[in-house]
């Protein structure tokens, strides 16, 4: 019985040695390493090869590095037996709510604003108590970034897919709901998972639905964002900005034009970085489980995709 650690783009030797660190003995492959296919009944992975699982007759589980799992999902490939999990850490939600944090206190306080424009102009500012938050995508992060607001002073709503119980926040659920927390909301942040029915969710359509000056900020995948459609409603002055993280092509091209544009801020999506030292012991919990034919952790439901 073995792991494979498959991380295009990644270092997978910083997982492989963890792994191996917490759990002595464990026998760990590193793609594209020569290893024996059948002997692989867990792999650990973030953006793997398309269609390689198919090749694993033996294998189990898929363990994302990560909260995303989109990268696994959207793979047909992977057959419909093998288990997916996504990752759960309390590091992963603290950083993202700072990161948050900071890009909407940027925002309200113009900070880069006056360090861009190079020039003693005081602009006017907003204050805490006057910032609606609209957080689409109530998960694990989205929670967790939605309490840390409320705990700043920020007026925070939230939007799920379902019906979600949450006492401190106000959360609308349901296509038919979701008018009501854009009519509100004056900073939108997106943490959706991405699926089918989410992609190019951030479109001309949902933006005229908030009030004219507001803030988009989307730290969940470049897939969920209509390109075209943030320029346009930027530039005819129905939104004040955005504040962007992840991107359909990362890195992102030089030529793109959202680098030129004074109202967009670019970041390299750097919200939320897994930590391997912090989530290998769930992860090794998992293919424990596995082994004694356990019920697993953090299991994704495959027709929802999250």
């Amino acid at each position: 019985m073995s792991v494979l650690v498959i991380s295009p783009g990644r270092d997978p030797e910083v997982w492989a040695k963890e792994l191996r660190n917490q759990h002595p003995g464990m026998n760990v492959y590193v793609y594209p390493e020569d290893h024996e296919k059948e002997e692989v009944e867990f792999a650990v992975s973030w953006k793997h090869p398309r269609g390689i699982f198919k090749n694993y007759p033996n294998l189990k589980v898929i363990a994302s590095m990560g909260a995303g799992v989109d990268h696994i999902t959207s793979d047909p490939e992977i057959p419909e037996h093998i288990k997916i999990t996504r990752v759960i850490d309390e590091d992963l939600s603290s950083d993202m709510s700072a990161f948050v944090l900071g890009l909407i206190l940027d925002h309200m306080r113009n900070i880069s604003l006056h360090h861009s424009s190079k020039k003693w102009e005081p602009k006017k500012y907003q204050r805490i108590r006057d910032v609606k938050v609209g957080i689409l995508g109530m998960g694990v992060l989205g929670t967790a970034v939605a309490k840390s607001l409320q705990l700043n002073g920020f007026q925070v709503s939230g939007w799920a897919n379902s019906t979600r119980e949450q006492e401190e926040i106000k959360i609308y659920s349901g296509a038919d709901q979701m008018e009501d927390l854009l009519r509100e909301t004056s900073v939108l942040v997106n943490l959706l998972p991405l699926t089918p029915q989410t992609e190019n969710i951030l479109n001309k359509d949902l933006f005229q639905k908030l009030p004219k000056g507001a803030y988009v900020i989307n730290v969940a995948r470049g897939e969920h964002l209509n390109e075209h459609d943030l320029l346009e409603m930027i530039d005819s002055g129905h939104l004040s900005g955005a504040s962007l993280d992840v991107f359909r092509k990362e890195p992102l091209p030089e030529e793109h034009p959202f680098w030129a544009h004074s109202k967009i801020q670019i970041t390299p999506h750097i919200a939320s970085i897994t930590n391997p030292g912090s989530v290998v012991p769930q992860i090794i919990e998992n293919y424990e489980r596995m082994t004694e034919e356990e019920e697993l952790m953090n299991v994704v439901e495959r027709q929802k995709g999250y």
